[in-house]
């Protein structure tokens, strides 16, 4: 937006200088106060991240590796929609893994259900065409021969289907919880073999599509990302601290709900206080702000609200492939000695939402606020893995004190919010 610059008439400028003056309002210790326009912004900067968990496995005894007969779990959070995904090393091979294909084990069957039992046949035998593969009846001697040029990752057959030497068992452990039992059940097959540690991934998900659909490989490509030490040495190492880099939030917020009022406690909430059904709920649960702007309006004090939503999106998206996440700005009217707050869902999960702490902000606050929000459960539903809350049924109820959230939370640890959600005032 362009401004032209003009020269206002002296007559104009006496004018405005005395409707200035007239718009100055008294304050009860007799000074003159003047209400004065700001623009508040609100930007979601999350790094917008692939992957909302990973982990590693591996056997519980004084060896990593799982020999015949012997057994592993882990346990998960997924929502409808996502998978999970994993991958070993086949111990007596020189770079052969067992992972599903892409994009990993389906959780959900399509009526909702959660999958439950054996899914082994979703297993398969990989290549990961760094070394030449082991001819029949030759004598095991790693670390083999390398392949040059190197091969695309591909499937492989051994005669044997792969889930008859890896066993995966998948059990619903209530609301979006899942554990995945892997078992070598190779014992007494002509390939008989030890199975390293591994790591698991459950990529995020938007809308009905993920996020990642390859997390840990890709087949038809090189072997990339510290996978080649997991295939030919049975090390998580490398490829541990690639998806720790694509592990994280990847939450929208919901449009902001902005009030300027007067008082000693934001018209919004107050901690320890159970939800006042005034609409605080329908926000934190379902990113509706409507109810609650609609009921401050009508508050004795508030003099502003305002709901504010981004004009491509609606809600405040992530920062993706570094592109700008999404961003809102108001003018508003506000003097010292108003109060300024607002709030916002975090829609990666069933309840939670931030907001300004305390009492929000003086009306002649100017500058970055990001420092004083926070992140809070309105206890109105079950909490959930953020990223993972959308289960097979409905959150549960509950009625619960609105409490401020700690970090970590009860289920992983989020970047501070300043990190996650900036506030100007300018």
């Amino acid at each position: 937006m362009q401004f032209v610059k003009f020269k206002r008439p002296l007559g104009l400028l006496s004018l405005m200088s005395v409707l200035a003056f007239s718009s100055c309002s008294t304050d009860d210790d007799g000074e003159m106060a003047v209400n004065e326009s700001a623009v508040i912004t609100v930007e979601n900067i999350i790094e917008g991240k692939s992957l909302s968990q990973f982990g590693t496995f591996q056997n519980a005894g004084s060896s990593p590796v799982l020999n015949p007969g012997e057994s592993t779990s882990f346990s998960f959070y997924a929502g409808k929609g996502q998978a999970i995904s994993f991958a070993a090393m086949y111990g007596k091979s020189y770079d052969l893994f067992f992972a599903p294909s892409n994009p990993g084990i389906k959780l959900y069957q399509d009526n909702g259900d959660p999958v439950t039992g054996n899914v082994s046949s979703q297993i398969r035998l990989w290549d990961n065409g760094t070394r030449v593969n082991q001819a029949p009846a030759a004598p095991f001697t790693p670390p083999g021969t390398a392949e040059s040029p190197q091969l695309n990752v591909s499937e492989i057959a051994l005669g044997i289907p792969a889930s008859q030497f890896l066993k995966a068992e998948l059990t619903h452990d209530g609301g979006t919880k899942f554990t995945l039992k892997l078992t070598n059940t190779s014992g007494g097959t002509a390939n008989e073999t030890p199975i390293s540690a591994g790591v698991w991934a459950v990529s995020h998900s938007s809308g009905s599509t993920l996020v990642k659909e390859d997390p840990i490989f890709t087949p038809g490509k090189l072997s990339a990302n510290g996978l080649t030490d997991l295939a030919e040495t049975g090390k998580v190492t490398a490829l541990t601290q690639y998806l720790t880099g694509i592990t994280g939030p990847n939450s929208p917020f919901s449009p902001v709900l902005v009030v300027v009022y007067s008082g000693n406690e934001s018209p919004i909430f107050k901690t320890g206080e159970n939800d006042r059904g005034q609409g605080l709920k329908e926000l934190s649960q379902q990113g509706n702000a409507d109810i609650l702007a609609n009921f401050l309006k009508t508050k004795s004090g508030v003099k502003e609200v305002f709901v504010l939503k981004d004009p491509a999106n609606t809600v405040l998206k992530p920062r993706i492939d570094g592109k700008n996440g999404g961003k809102v700005s108001q003018t508003i009217s506000a003097r010292k000695g108003d109060r300024i707050a607002l709030v916002t869902m975090y829609g990666q999960s069933n309840d939670w939402f931030a907001a300004t702490t305390n009492n929000g902000v003086d009306g002649s606050t100017r500058g970055d606020i990001s420092s004083i929000m926070g992140l809070f459960d309105s206890g109105t539903l079950i909490s959930s893995y953020p990223g993972a809350h959308i289960g097979s049924q409905p959150a549960q109820t509950e009625s619960l004190p609105v409490q401020q959230l700690a970090n970590p939370n009860p289920f992983n640890t989020l970047p501070s919010l300043p990190q996650m959600i900036k506030v100007t005032i300018q």
